[in-house]
């Protein structure tokens, strides 16, 4: 009987100590899965507050780009204000630059028209050339100014390139000769669409950069049709383009360096360069060192062809003797000037007068036979002012000049809309013969 109670008891034991030890042991893993849950907690805890730290350092990071793009959209505000300050100073300023310069070429221009012993000679050529640097200077700048605008607008219309030829012959052969070099433009009756002023002065910019580029042999210009565009090439046989040099011809003040170096700001590629983007014509260039270079400028064909044929030469026109023009300038040298290259050089009857007031009592019954008017006069009265009124009051179209040193596309298509072209100051004797022989034929 005491065994089996002994037994019983042990067999008890044995079961409480099972249990217990169970006891233990889920009491054990309660505790690892509490301690766990803690680790969790204050992890959680910590990874709170880092996100809430670097939560405050995003928003500040954003505040401070805020700021860097607010003060980023003043500077660039106040960089295109000063830009189209630059412009707008350029351009009301071109007209008083290139003023005394006009007066003064045309005064060299009948000078030049007189009797002179060597030496005097010398002296005028010599300040011709000046004057020449001087007027490419001045251009360069108010034209990179104009391509740097962001409100330029280019006169896209049909551009014969004979007549463009034709012009550019006139006014560079004296150049190539006075080196001589042959300076060719073969016959093309392509008409392309472009600017007319500024495909002029990209084939101005190229056809002088390669006269001056050029020690013997001569240039040749001419136009290669592939597809529906005309390719424009200057060739020349002159020094040639490294291959360092090629990816800087275009920069500004970049020239090739060599002994008694052409003169010049190094603007001129610059200008080619802005104006070809601005276009949309793409431009190329092959080069060999010593052997010459060709520049290629691609232009868009329009459907019809002009009907000039045959070599490019500068037209003779009919005689301007005694035909009378009335000159509306209000800079005393300027109208001095015309008076000496209308009369002594075209052997015309010059009227000169400072305003529309005076041309208008100046013109009497008797209407000149053509009207040359300086587009800015004093205060608000302007050239295209001046013209209307002398035809109003003559009852008829009286041929008419613009002569300007504004580039404002408003000036130019009022302008054109009245028929009236426009001539760039400073004003080239050739050029203004040229203007009133078509228009007087």
């Amino acid at each position: 009987m005491f065994l089996r109670d002994e037994d019983s008891e042990t067999r008890r034991v044995e079961k409480l100590s099972r249990i217990s030890d169970v006891l233990v042991d889920r009491i054990d893993r309660l505790e690892e899965s509490r301690g766990s849950a803690w680790s969790m907690f204050q992890a959680a805890v910590a990874l709170e507050r880092e996100v809430q730290v670097r939560t405050r350092e995003l928003e500040q990071a954003m505040a401070d780009l805020s700021e860097r793009n607010r003060e980023l959209a003043v500077a660039r505000a106040l960089a295109e204000e000063a830009n189209r300050s630059k412009t707008r100073f350029l351009r009301a300023a071109s007209h008083d630059l290139l003023q005394p310069l006009s007066a003064a070429k045309l005064f060299l221009s009948a000078l030049q028209d007189t009797q002179m012993d060597d030496l005097q000679a010398e002296l005028a050529q010599r300040l011709s050339g000046a004057f020449e640097s001087v007027e490419e200077l001045m251009h360069a700048v108010l034209d990179i100014s104009r391509l740097d605008s962001q409100r330029i607008e280019f006169q896209r219309k049909p551009v014969d390139l004979g007549e463009l030829f034709r012009r550019l012959a006139a006014e560079y052969t004296p150049m190539a000769e006075a080196k001589g070099l042959a300076l060719r433009f073969a016959p093309t009756s392509a008409v392309v669409e472009s600017d007319p002023t500024f495909l002029r002065r990209i084939a101005q910019n190229l056809v002088s950069n390669a006269i001056k580029y050029t020690d013997a042999g001569g240039v040749l210009v001419g136009v290669r049709k592939r597809g529906g565009r005309a390719w424009l090439e200057i060739m020349d046989t002159g020094i040639g383009i490294a291959a360092p040099d090629r990816a800087r011809i275009f920069d500004e003040f970049h020239r090739i360096s060599r002994e008694g170096g052409a003169p010049g700001m190094g603007l001129g590629l610059s200008i080619v360069r802005r104006a070809c983007a601005k276009l949309g014509h793409p431009i190329a260039m092959d080069s060999e060192p010593g052997r010459g270079t060709v520049f290629r400028v691609s232009l868009p064909l329009v459907g019809s062809e002009s009907q000039s044929h045959g070599a490019v030469a500068a037209p003779d026109g009919p005689s301007l003797r005694g035909r009378v023009a009335l000159v509306v300038e209000n800079d005393h040298a300027m109208r001095r000037a015309y008076q000496l290259i209308l009369r002594d050089r075209l052997g015309m009857v010059a009227r000169v007068s400072g305003g529309t007031s005076e041309a208008l009592a100046m013109m009497g019954d008797e209407p000149p036979d053509v009207v040359i008017a300086d587009y800015n006069l004093d205060h608000t009265d302007t050239g295209l002012d001046a013209i209307r009124a002398l035809r109003s009051a003559a009852g008829q179209a009286i041929p008419a000049i613009i002569v300007s040193a504004r580039r404002d596309p408003e000036m130019v298509r009022a302008s054109v809309a009245m028929g009236v072209p426009v001539l760039e100051k400073p004003v080239r004797p050739e050029d203004l013969q040229v203007v009133l022989q078509r228009m007087l034929a």
